[in-house]
């Protein structure tokens, strides 16, 4: 028996490609033989109970996007939105588009994912979409080399230095419904937030909380010429 879908991913691909040296968006740059994006994308598309995915592409470049995606992801349906000037413009673009799926409750949890994190696996999706649906909100974190301590001029705790440094990365998910409510609110503050987790944490109905879910460091996002040559190393 088939589970329906009742989540959604986003996939942000309205970026750029001048750190990585590129006159395109770095997403449609070739991996592996394929654009950095369709790798997220066909990873999003193997999620169970994950219907639709949607893809923020830059303005004037739904054309582009989609070329580069049709020959790879076939028959399968991907939403394509246009983005904004900021991340949070491009997060708000794909909940707009949601939101008729969200207020029949067809959608219970979304997910967006950076477009430009080629090697994100489809358990880190699914632990995501999970956690979120227990607790509010979840992003993957993983260790950093080196210590933050709590106090720099106390002495240290027994037993211990300072508190490890995590990063966080993407896919984050999220209750769909109090995720809408908290970019509303945010729009209306003019807020404008690094990543969905910043917004939702500020914004959120009481009651939800972003969990932590461990991610290792594979999870790497092109951001430079160099990472395209590691990202298809991890790949082979």
């Amino acid at each position: 028996m088939t589970t329906a879908p009742t989540a959604a991913v986003v996939v942000l691909a309205a970026g750029s490609g001048s750190r990585v040296g590129a006159e395109v968006n770095k997403i449609l740059l070739p991996l592996r033989g394929r654009p950095v994006l369709a790798w997220s994308v066909l990873t999003a598309l193997e999620v169970p109970g994950v219907d639709p995915v949607v893809v923020v592409h830059r303005p004037g470049e739904r054309a582009d996007v989609g070329t580069a995606l049709l020959p790879v992801i076939g028959e399968r349906d991907v939403l394509l939105v246009e983005g904004g000037a900021t991340r949070q413009d491009s997060e708000q673009a794909a909940l707009a588009a949601l939101a008729p799926r969200v207020a029949d409750g067809s959608v219970e949890v979304i997910a967006i994912h950076d477009g430009a994190r080629p090697l994100a696996s489809v358990a880190l999706f699914e632990a995501t979409i999970a956690t979120a649906r227990q607790h509010g909100g979840a992003v993957p974190t993983h260790e950093l080399a080196g210590l933050l301590p709590r106090d720099p001029t106390a002495a240290p705790a027994p037993g211990g230095t300072g508190t490890r440094l995590v990063g966080v990365s993407t896919p984050q998910a999220f209750r769909a419904a109090p995720l809408l409510e908290a970019y509303r609110s945010a729009a209306a503050a003019g807020f404008d937030g690094t990543d969905t987790a910043a917004a939702f944490a500020q914004f959120a109905p009481a009651g939800h909380e972003v969990r932590a879910v461990p991610a290792g460091h594979g999870n790497l996002k092109v951001t430079f010429a160099e990472d395209l040559q590691v990202a298809e190393r991890l790949l082979s």
